[in-house]
């Protein structure tokens, strides 16, 4: 007679509610089905910078200089697999910019990482990043994000295609392309810094586990490009894992915002803002510190087809709002937009960045007449890094001016 053995009894994982306060910084721990990817070897030298010239060329840079401002689109998580409506509509509306008469065309796109779902396959790029923007007439840089680099299986290695696609040796034309008229870009490291008039982007990669991780290198590296930067134009610092997040999914990340303070505390130089995607929404905290105020974005609505509503109050039962202050952490939710996909422009000057968050139509609106509205603006003041801004006020409704 066969014996059975009794399954061992073990507790088992069941989502749970959660509140804002819960998530708007967390402790992510040890995922078994999230580990740590090694990165693969960086196509130019140390310390990984590349200059806008490269891409936009010396009359690009003339032009910038002339206009004295650089004018610049960021999205994030925008790959759009599934349901491909949300990402084409973002991405016509970001072409939009570039229309005869348009006030402040934009240099490039930067993408804030989960460019590719769900594993940064080579055979993704076409549908997911080089169809949809096939009338994108400007460069596209990018950091990567976790579903970048999380490989499908153990023979291939972490982000073996976009390092083809993004970090190539030369400009070309890649398989992944297909008809597509569209070089890999030539970045050197999955880390990275963009160098630029006005601006300086230091981009990290904060690797596939939730809530992020940086190895020895990375993190020595970005202290060393804090303290680097120039020190008479705006630094921005990019991420793929937010900081701070008030959303119900995933949250934001005290161990970003731990690595982050670090790297300040021993450079002596801190960014004027800072940047993320992961959390599939909008939403802009502002910390006050000793250097003044210092915005926090979330802006990953940039086309995956599933949107991250804010989480609610504890006390109320109800989705936060802006001015919503989580006790101990000195931040404040000023703005947020989390029914709609979109994107950020930003426009930076020597002595301001201002930014605006532009949301689009829904897929069953008209996707050229539909709404198109400014839900957040704001400018930062790079003299007295006072912020200033015109808050959506409605939250997931806010709306505030057609483009």
């Amino acid at each position: 007679m066969q014996q059975t053995v009794a399954p061992v009894s073990k507790p088992r994982r069941f989502a749970q509610q959660v509140s804002a306060h819960t998530m708007v910084q967390k402790h992510h721990g040890f995922r078994s089905n999230q580990v740590f990817q090694p990165l693969p070897v960086a196509t130019r030298p140390y310390p990984y910078r590349m200059d806008l010239s490269e891409v936009v060329g010396a009359n690009g840079i003339a032009a910038i200089q002339k206009a004295g401002r650089l004018v610049f689109q960021v999205l994030g998580d925008t790959g759009g697999v599934q349901h491909p409506e949300p990402q084409q509509i973002v991405a016509m509306k970001l072409e939009d910019d570039f229309a005869p008469g348009s006030k402040a065309v934009p240099s490039f796109l930067y993408i804030l990482g989960d460019l590719i779902y769900y594993n940064g396959e080579a055979g993704q790029y076409f549908p997911q990043f080089y169809e949809p923007y096939s009338g994108y007439p400007a460069p596209i840089l990018a950091i990567p994000g976790n579903h970048d680099g999380d490989p499908i299986d153990a023979s291939t290695p972490s982000l073996l295609a976009y390092m083809e696609n993004f970090c190539a040796l030369t400009p070309h034309l890649t398989p992944e392309a297909q008809e597509v008229q569209r070089d890999a870009m030539t970045e050197p490291n999955p880390y990275w810094t963009l160098t630029a008039p006005f601006v300086t982007i230091i981009g990290l990669y904060s690797n596939v586990p939730e809530g992020g991780r940086l190895d020895g290198d990375q993190a020595q590296w970005l202290e060393e490009e804090l303290k680097a930067a120039p020190r008479d134009s705006a630094v921005l610092v990019t991420m793929h894992h937010p900081i701070y997040s008030a959303d119900s999914n995933h949250g934001g990340s005290s161990y970003m915002g731990g690595m982050l303070d670090q790297a300040v505390k021993a450079s002596g130089r801190p960014p004027d803002m800072v940047f993320s995607g992961h959390v599939h929404n909008y939403q802009r905290f502002t910390r006050t510190t000793a250097a003044g105020d210092l915005p926090y974005i979330v802006a990953g609505a940039g086309g995956y087809w599933h949107l991250h509503y804010v989480a609610k109050d504890a006390a109320t039962g109800k989705p936060v709002q802006p001015g919503w202050k989580p006790a101990g952490l000195g931040v404040v939710l000023e703005a947020y937009a989390d029914s709609r996909h979109g994107f950020m422009r930003l426009e930076v000057t020597r002595t301001s960045v201002h930014g605006d968050y532009v949301t689009v139509p829904r897929p069953q609106e008209s996707w050229r007449t539909g709404p198109t509205a400014v839900a957040d603006s704001f400018t930062l003041d790079l003299k007295s890094h006072k912020l200033s801004s015109t808050k959506s006020g409605g939250g997931s409704r806010g709306g505030k001016k057609k483009v």
